[in-house]
């Protein structure tokens, strides 16, 4: 089975984005990066991660800007149509990384990093 295709989403400057990174680049794994904070997030990418991770998983509760966030604006995120708007609004809420796994036709998704959960992908193809 040949390498996926991998298109990894996240911002440069975090370091469980270079820690991903360099575990790809470690084993041989060519990727893309894109990086929210230059480039925004695909509306089209978004949805289909909604769709397969959910907004729950995606959404960063623990981070800074969650953190920064006022109560109401908080309150208000309470559905995948709120989290999207959210998202799209300040991209570094969104748990990073996000990663694209491209394979024999299929596409997956993953969020965050998991060293064992991503040699899954590498080896059978991805899971969420």
């Amino acid at each position: 089975m040949k390498n996926p295709d991998i298109t990894l989403y996240g911002i440069a400057n975090c370091d469980t984005v270079r820690k991903s990174r360099a575990w790809l680049t470690a084993r041989g794994l060519e990727h893309r990066f894109h990086d929210f904070k230059k480039l925004g997030v695909p509306p089209e990418a978004l949805s289909h991660w909604l769709e397969q991770a959910g907004w729950e998983k995606l959404l960063n509760r623990q981070g800074t800007t969650w953190r920064k966030l006022d109560a109401a604006t908080q309150a208000a995120v309470h559905d995948a149509p709120s989290a999207r708007a959210l998202m799209l609004e300040q991209p570094s809420i969104i748990k990073r990384p996000v990663v694209e796994w491209r394979q024999e036709g299929t596409l997956r998704v993953t969020v965050g990093f998991d060293g064992a959960q991503w040699s899954e992908p590498v080896q059978n193809g991805p899971t969420v």
